[in-house]
């Protein structure tokens, strides 16, 4: 079975682009080493497309190269954090109805060509410089929600996830920046991804 991984930094984590199977030092990697433990006599290949700084429209663009014509089993994807931090930080103000659209024909060209989609949603933890990109974030949110919890087969909500263990737990544990996850943020995110992979296990 062939998965590929699609998204920004959060997957990317450092992959060399040169050599097909990296998988990086995040999320991906931590997966791949207790997904394949479990089903040792299973033929499962992990595949990471991340590029960091990405947002939806760049994953369209790039999604028949990087994931189609690989013609995988499953596609899991993390996406959307960029298109409310390139707001604050170039000042590229966001156009949701564009953000809807995208996202949208994303999911359905993946789906289209016959494979599962598993979307794990991003998230924003508290750092202090962050705060202000909540309300946007939030917008964000809500779209990635309406459109995935409709069209992807799994839907896994980090950002409850991530800023609830936030309230017990100082958030720099998951990830300093609010934004890139640490070693224990990245297996939080592999190991309740995995569960949603492992139902759809071939």
């Amino acid at each position: 079975m062939r998965i590929v991984f699609f998204g920004d930094s959060i997957t990317d984590c450092g992959r060399d682009r040169e050599d097909f199977k990296s998988l990086g030092t995040g999320y991906v990697k931590i997966l791949s080493d207790k997904l394949k433990p479990i089903y040792p006599d299973m033929d499962i290949e992990l595949i990471n497309k991340g590029v960091s700084g990405d947002e939806v429209c760049d994953l369209l663009a790039r999604a028949q190269q990087d994931v189609i014509d690989l013609k995988p089993d499953a596609v899991v994807i993390m996406i959307g954090i960029n298109n409310t931090l390139h707001k604050f930080k170039y000042g590229k103000e966001p156009d949701f109805h564009k953000f809807r659209a995208d996202l949208t024909e994303l999911i359905k060209k993946l789906k289209k060509a016959g494979m599962v989609v598993i979307f794990l949603e991003p998230f924003l933890l508290p750092a202090p410089d962050k705060l202000r990109m909540r309300k946007v974030f939030n917008e964000e949110l809500e779209i990635i929600n309406e459109v995935c919890l409709k069209l992807c087969d799994e839907f896994v909500a980090f950002d409850e996830m991530f800023n609830g263990v936030a309230e017990s737990i100082p958030y720099t544990e998951y990830s300093v920046d609010g934004v890139h996850p640490t070693h224990r943020g990245s297996r939080l995110i592999a190991d309740t991804a995995i569960k949603a992979i492992r139902k759809h296990l071939l």
